[in-house]
């Protein structure tokens, strides 16, 4: 008789635990959807202000409207010093994307080679500011300054990217 109570017991036990369980996860899933919504909210919203604050609008240029300007053989560029006192270099082969649809692509063309030597001082004069450490680092603003010095020297936003197709730090 004892273990059949025993067996009642347990029974109802496990029942008064399911039941607290089912109440338990639907009390924590809606709490959880709203706590999702506001993050979500709160996100987007920093992202707003974020885009609002640099004032930057992404060029969205379409594949078959890009050319492809490659710098033909790798640049050497010398580093600035780092806390270590050593000369450090950088090697890499650089390419720009360039908008066929733009009013500079009508004037200089895809092909940039009279202009070679301005873009590759660009690109050395910009590497040259940082030291290897910060350079592997900050590779996305040393992109970022390399447009911007090409597209104030072409007075032309028709290169809107610039990539580094290898890069090599010694």
């Amino acid at each position: 008789m004892k273990k059949n109570l025993i067996s009642v017991i347990i029974l109802a036990l496990l029942v008064v635990n399911i039941v607290l369980t089912a109440i338990m996860m639907f009390s924590v899933t809606s709490a959880s959807r709203k706590t999702a919504a506001l993050v979500d909210n709160i996100a987007t919203a920093l992202n707003l202000e974020l885009t609002a604050q640099t004032g930057e609008t992404e060029t969205i240029v379409p594949m078959e409207d890009i050319a492809v300007y490659a710098i033909p053989e790798s640049m050497t560029i010398s580093l600035k010093k780092g806390e270590d006192g050593a000369d450090h270099y950088c090697l890499v082969s650089v390419s720009f994307s360039i908008n066929t649809k733009s009013d500079g692509y009508k004037k200089y063309g895809s092909d940039l080679t009279p202009q070679q030597s301005l873009i590759m001082d660009k690109v050395n004069e910009v590497f040259g500011r940082y030291t290897m450490e910060e350079a592997r680092e900050n590779e996305e603003q040393i992109k970022k300054e390399i447009i911007e010095g090409v597209q104030q020297m072409f007075d032309s936003d028709f290169i809107f990217n610039v990539s580094f197709s290898s890069i090599m730090y010694s």
